[in-house]
């Protein structure tokens, strides 16, 4: 089970106002953080944030020593005694100061990246969770608090994760609420019409809407993910800027830095092919019609040849060159717009078959023998 960034907006709150810890749990660049954002912004709450993986312990609270004469005991029987204090990191200092100038705003604290902190980090964060004090310090009443976690394999659905976490104590599991972030493509591109994401960027994702956030398991290298997307608009701003031969030559390399290289590259063929998409049209009178077909990929040279198919192809000069271009697709390629040809028996084939009959050396009865050859050699499979 997961909910969408939407359904947490909703959640979240809830969990809080049940005076329970939420745990949300979500691949890294899914929007764990921008969530939280919106939570407190929704509840009208001031956001604090601690990034757990980037802390040492002892940055919360470390032991200083006595500061005036004042903090030393004089025993008796055992010696005099050094009464230790804590000193406070800056975040939680200004935690208790904005508590203290605002008794009736809420506070959210947010850790994020809980789990990529070390063990020793988390364990000293546990009473901070489970108790909401650290050493003598008990934080404000309008403090709530928020953790993020990245899965690890030993999570129910994640078991294919292999993320730098330290698996959090038995403890934080039993005393937060998981909640499971998944993406929307849906919900995203909603989103990203409002915000200003590039037009290209949206184009592409909801042609592809897998494309969003890609898991590999196992696999190291860069990936796609919500957080990247947003990168890639702001980069495809910029180089829109420049002309078009720069940014052929530095599109594929900028994207495949946020996207890995495999979806780097199809994206960037994708923006270049906006405004020259392949038609027929384009094959019958453009004069590079050939190299655009060539550039193409093997789904769209089909999907064109196929949108060709029809009476026009009993003809001399539309025969001669949809062969041509037919000649140019794979192997299966071609069996696969053979087999649209076939289911027009009368629309096409009876004309073609009545062409061939009057020219047996023109284009179409060539193209007629080729499509009779290419679907035996489909029967042979």
């Amino acid at each position: 089970m997961a909910l969408t960034y939407q359904q947490l907006l909703t959640a979240v709150p809830v969990v809080l106002d049940a005076g329970n810890v939420p745990n949300i749990v979500g691949d890294a660049g899914i929007g764990k953080s921008a969530l939280v954002q919106e939570v407190a912004m929704n509840l009208d709450a001031k956001l604090f944030t601690t990034v757990v993986s980037l802390s040492e312990k002892g940055d919360l609270a470390i032991p200083v020593p006595p500061l005036t004469s004042e903090s030393f005991v004089e025993t008796k029987d055992y010696g005099r005694l050094a009464n230790v204090q804590f000193g406070y990191s800056e975040t939680l200092i200004d935690i208790i100061k904005y508590a203290e100038t605002h008794p009736n705003r809420l506070i959210l604290w947010f850790l994020d990246e809980f789990n990529r902190g070390t063990q020793a980090v988390q364990s000293e964060l546990m009473n901070l969770v489970l108790q909401r004090k650290i050493n003598s310090l008990r934080l404000p009443s309008t403090v709530r608090i928020i953790i993020a976690e990245n899965p690890d394999s030993t999570m129910t659905g994640f078991a294919d994760r292999e993320y730098g976490v330290a698996i959090g104590d038995a403890a934080i599991k039993d005393r937060t609420v998981r909640l499971v972030m998944t993406s929307s493509t849906t919900e995203w591109l909603k989103w990203a019409k409002t915000a200003g994401i590039n037009k290209l960027v949206i184009a592409y994702l909801a042609q592809y809407p897998n494309q969003l956030l890609v898991i590999e398991p196992n696999e190291e290298d860069l990936a796609p993910t919500p957080r990247a997307w947003e990168r890639v608009s702001r980069n495809l701003d910029q180089l829109q800027i420049l002309d078009d031969e720069t940014q052929q030559q530095l599109a594929a390399d900028i994207f495949s830095g946020d996207l890995g290289a495999e979806v780097g590259v199809a994206f960037a063929q994708f923006i270049f092919a906006q405004g020259h998409e392949l038609t027929v049209k384009t094959l019958k009178n453009a004069e590079n019609g050939e190299q655009q077909f060539n550039q193409a990929d093997e789904a769209t040279k089909i999907k064109v040849l196929r949108s060709w198919i029809g009476p026009e192809l009993a003809t001399e000069k539309a025969a001669m060159l949809f062969l041509k271009y037919l000649q140019l697709v794979s192997n299966d390629g071609q069996y696969a717009i053979v087999q649209t040809a076939g289911d027009k028996l009368t629309e096409l084939l009876q004309p073609m078959y009545e062409q061939a009959i009057k020219h047996p050396q023109g284009a179409v009865s060539r193209l007629y023998q080729y499509f009779a050859e290419v679907a035996t050699r489909g029967d042979n499979r």
